[in-house]
């Protein structure tokens, strides 16, 4: 994830208060073993100084002490940032009371005595939920910090800030647009932001799927009928076109519209003037027409090659979601935001094994499928990328060592992804060594490319 500076690996730190200091160096010494920064107090006097709302750690306390015990520290904590893990060790008497902190609060308690791995694991666990939560409100200001445009087509991957600066630098004139882009990576999205940043935002902006449009209405919908222009035309009818007047044409799916009404389309485009079916006066259009398509219009046999070119004024390419890999976690959290705010639901903790396989997946419907599996997270219907839907669904065919392998490399691909390329901690999080990774990278044909920076 990008530019998330404030939570590099070497900043995670554990602040350990114990008044006793036997204990206090003991525990700081297995947890430095395990590779955690440690500082320890005897008291909790300094923790009240410490910038807890961004600070990226855990806090592990005593609950006895002199002065300031465990429970009013946690609570003094808890105040300023409720979501700041607090780990409490508890005597064998004070396990009740531990109990009934972790109802106020406390991320988990240790009765004493306990063996050290026990509380680093909880301690990374801890962790954990901690980077989840720091980068859910660097996510949070990014999003609410943007403009209009930033909001709509979200993203910090080159590929979709170039997009942005495109539309931005476009909208303000009426040069016709072609937009292209695979199925479900917003093509309407730029449509319309195009037409709300434009001087055109006052007027109508007509959507015309031409591919939901029955052939024998095709021409009737887009340029309008008199009264008796055919059988059931009862009365006048005033055509998408017309309709557009003083604003936007969207012609989406482009490239399904009939041959023969490409022509009067590309007369109408040239001369800004249309015919309603069962008239001869021509009607002029102030309009500025904007198409889209998933298919290579200038190698179509079935779509006009003066049409193509004349639509081709400009053309904006819309990466795919594959393209931009760095961008699924701040998509996939901003849409869940939408959903929170449509279903009234809370959203779930993104846990690392969802943000990897979001990561992982290929998505083949973009954005618009991204969208889908996010209004099922905040659902609940959603836990992330099970074996049977999973990283990748070359999972599910050929041998036993063949599916064995499809799924091992794309569990690397997900974890080199998640941690933006660097393989140091990704062979760490593995349990791997460097060597042992380097090899199955080279068994399974993977590079740090393929998951990296996602662009």
């Amino acid at each position: 994830m990008e530019d998330n500076s404030a939570l590099r690996e070497q900043d995670r730190v554990i602040h350990l208060i114990d008044d006793d200091a036997d204990l206090r160096h003991a525990l700081k010494q297995s947890l430095e073993l395990e590779g955690l920064s440690v500082i320890a107090h005897a008291d909790a006097g300094d923790i009240g100084d410490l910038p807890l709302r961004s600070l990226y750690g855990v806090i592990v306390s005593d609950i006895r002490m002199p002065g300031t015990d465990g429970l009013t520290l946690m609570r003094q904590v808890l105040a300023i940032d409720p979501t700041l893990p607090v780990v409490l060790i508890t005597g064998h008497g004070d396990v009740q009371m531990a109990v009934e902190a972790m109802r106020s609060g406390a991320y988990d308690f240790i009765e004493k005595p306990f063996a050290a791995n026990r509380l680093f694991s909880v301690v990374e666990r801890a962790i954990e939920k901690r980077r989840l939560v720091l980068e859910n409100r660097t996510l949070r200001n990014a999003l609410d910090g943007g403009d209009d445009l930033s909001a709509r087509l979200v993203g910090r991957n080159p590929a979709i800030q170039h997009l942005r600066a495109q539309i931005s630098a476009v909208a303000e004139t009426d040069a016709d647009v072609l937009i292209t882009g695979e199925t479900g990576t917003g093509k309407e999205v730029v449509a319309r932001a195009l037409h709300d940043f434009g001087p055109r935002r006052k007027g109508n902006f007509v959507a015309i799927n031409c591919a939901a449009l029955p052939a024998d209405i095709f021409e009737s919908e887009l340029f309008g009928h008199e009264a008796g222009a055919f059988t059931g035309a009862q009365k006048l009818r005033i055509g998408k076109l017309e309709h557009a007047n003083g604003g936007t044409v969207f012609l989406d799916e482009i490239e399904s519209m009939p041959m023969d009404l490409q022509a009067k389309l590309l007369r109408a485009i040239e001369g800004r003037m249309i015919e309603r079916l069962g008239s001869n006066r021509q009607v002029a259009l102030d309009v500025r027409f904007v198409a889209a398509t998933k298919a290579d219009l200038a190698n179509n046999p079935a779509f006009r090659t003066d049409l193509y070119y004349r639509l081709n004024v400009i053309t904006l390419e819309i990466p795919p979601l594959k393209a931009r890999k760095d961008d699924i976690p701040l998509l996939f959290f901003h849409m869940a935001r939408e959903a929170r705010a449509r279903y009234r639901r809370e959203i779930p903790e993104i846990t690392p094994q969802i943000e990897a396989g979001l990561l992982a997946h290929s998505w083949p419907g973009n954005v618009r499928e991204l969208r889908n599996v996010a209004d099922r997270f905040v659902l609940g219907m959603w836990a992330g990328f099970g074996p049977a839907t999973g990283p990748s669904m070359e999972v599910l065919s050929g041998s036993l060592p063949e599916r064995i392998d499809a799924f091992e490399r794309a569990v690397i691909v997900a974890e080199i992804a998640r941690n933006g390329g660097a393989l140091k901690p990704t062979y760490e999080s593995l349990g791997v060594s460097r060597k042992g990774l380097y090899e199955k990278m080279r068994r399974l044909g993977i590079s740090s490319d393929d998951a990296g920076d996602g662009s």
